[in-house]
């Protein structure tokens, strides 16, 4: 099965690390024109660097902007012009005691999680419209489904968002643009490392502590283990491609078997 977005145009926010760096090379693989995006100019000049110097056909731009504030999301969509495939991969995570969460800590969750997705997808699903193809795709989380007590406001945010993917893809129906959530299970990456160690013993090693986090805080999961951001990448680029038209509207699993359901 050969995956081919040459001629597309790929837009993923924080896309200069974990997860979103893993997509942004992934779609690239595939033929796309890639706009990394990250808040710093360094961090994105970095990622754009690391993406070149990679094997794949798509260019690669970069542009440094908060997605999280309406200017940055207006300066993305400006700078990235017509957007074939948005991913939109900004996110925040962390624990806290459910009653210890402030009011400007659920509005900060809220608006980074959900109203930035939110946006973004307003501004560019008429071109996409119009133009009669394009891709959304919003990174979830099993948090949107399974609750994590020790961090209930990322939980609530990542259900809003399973909600605002169905809604717009309601939106867009029968117009040739397909909108989906993807459910991640807990993945690899730098800011998970720190907070596994948040809820395990900070002088286990890495290889360690992973298990014990796992055994004790997600023993749901059939993998057994973390998820690598290369394996949510592979389930994001098939569906910004033409093989994913009949899929839309959906919320799709790649969470290791964490969610205890037999439905996607």
């Amino acid at each position: 099965m050969r995956i081919d977005l040459s001629g597309k145009t790929a837009l993923v926010t924080a896309s200069t690390s974990g997860i979103g760096a893993a997509i942004a090379s992934g779609l690239r693989r595939a033929g796309a024109s890639v706009v990394v995006n990250g808040r710093s100019e360094a961090s994105v000049e970095r990622a754009v660097a690391a993406l070149r110097a990679e094997d794949g056909e798509g260019t690669v731009t970069g542009i440094a902007a908060d997605a999280a504030e309406a200017s940055g999301a207006e300066a993305l969509v400006a700078g990235a012009g017509d957007v074939d495939v948005l991913v939109n991969n900004l996110g925040i995570f962390g624990a806290a005691p459910p009653l210890e969460i402030e009011d400007d800590e659920w509005r900060r969750y809220f608006e980074t999680n959900v109203l930035s997705a939110a946006r973004l997808t307003r501004m560019v699903l008429p071109g996409m419209i119009a133009r009669g193809w394009g891709r959304v795709l919003n990174i979830a989380s099993d948090s949107a489904i399974v609750i994590p007590a020790e961090m209930i406001q990322y939980g609530m945010s990542k259900t809003a968002l399973l909600a605002v993917s169905r809604g717009f893809a309601k939106a867009a129906a029968g117009t040739g643009v397909t909108v989906n959530a993807v459910i991640a299970g807990p993945t690899h990456t730098g800011g998970v490392e720190e907070f596994v160690y948040e809820l395990v013993d900070r002088s286990l090693p890495w290889d360690e502590a992973q298990r014990e986090f796992m055994r004790t805080a997600r023993p749901q999961s059939l993998l057994q283990r973390l998820i690598e951001p290369e394996e949510i990448a592979n389930m994001v680029v098939y569906l910004a491609s033409p093989l994913a038209s009949a899929t839309t509207g959906g919320a799709l699993r790649v969470d290791g078997g964490y969610v205890d359901s037999i439905l996607p």
